[in-house]
């Protein structure tokens, strides 16, 4: 068990995510006693116990704070200001975000098309040490790869930028990169500019999912704009309605005699 919560530490000391954490722990156990099934070992998998962490009250802008952020990024506007707007604009991923060149947006479809994402990657060295490394590669999921349709605005927005090559990144307008935890950086130095708290990259898309609510957005549609596999995924994770929708539901029940 020693060897077990050594691991589940070195874990949290890599800053994985809860549920891969959980994943990764639900493997475990399961290989665990699979092999004191066959004899194999007296398993410590039985004992195993896989940690709940209570949920996160997510940050939504309200409209108020969405209208000063949008105001600030586009007062001279720069590609990372540009590429942090087309985020909250079509509720694209940090990854994906990072990993997103020119060539991947199609004026003349006004489609933006994903089919890569960016991560710092822990892996192990030749000294039995560890390193961190940036990693382009294929999204999280099949549902990941997708063409997000692009709104009037958006497309305006990617015609006052256009003009790098298809090989620059959105965020810099180079062949250069520019890696997660760096954009992270800028979007709290903005946020901190126009007085917001508790704003990081996350928050750009929960809200996006919902205003994409408010206005009536088909969840199935929105689901395979995010990337989702599945529509709960979009229900339980990202769509907080606001409570002036919910004021506004409530109000339809007294039409209704209640």
């Amino acid at each position: 068990m020693q060897v077990i919560e050594a691991f589940v530490q070195s874990m949290l000391e890599q800053g994985l995510a809860s549920k891969t954490r959980r994943d990764i722990l639900t493997v475990l156990r399961s290989i665990l006693i699979y092999a004191a099934g066959q004899g194999w070992a007296v398993s410590p998998g039985l004992y195993i116990r896989i940690p709940r962490e209570p949920r996160k009250l997510i940050r939504v802008l309200s409209r108020e704070e969405q209208d000063r952020l949008v105001s600030f990024l586009r007062r001279d506007m720069d590609c990372c200001k540009f590429g942090t707007l087309l985020a909250l604009l079509t509720g694209m991923r940090l990854g994906e975000l990072c990993a997103l060149r020119w060539g991947n947006i199609y004026m003349e479809q006004r489609v933006i098309f994903i089919d890569a994402t960016m991560q710092r990657l822990r892996v192990l060295d030749g000294d039995g040490g560890s390193r961190t490394h940036v990693v382009v590669g294929s999204p999280k999921s099949d549902a990941a790869v997708r063409a997000i349709p692009m709104s009037e605005s958006v497309s305006d927005l990617c015609r006052q930028m256009e003009g790098c090559g298809p090989d620059c990144y959105v965020l810099t307008g180079t062949e250069r990169y520019m890696e997660p935890r760096v954009v992270q950086l800028r979007i709290k130095k903005f946020a901190d500019l126009c007085g917001l708290e508790g704003v990081h990259f996350h928050t750009l898309r929960h809200t996006f999912a919902t205003r994409s609510v408010e206005v009536g957005f088909e969840l199935k549609s929105l689901s395979e704009v995010l990337g989702h596999s599945d529509t709960s995924i979009t229900l339980n994770r990202y769509v907080h309605a606001s409570m002036d929708l919910k004021r506004s539901n409530m109000n339809k029940l007294s039409q209704a005699g209640l």
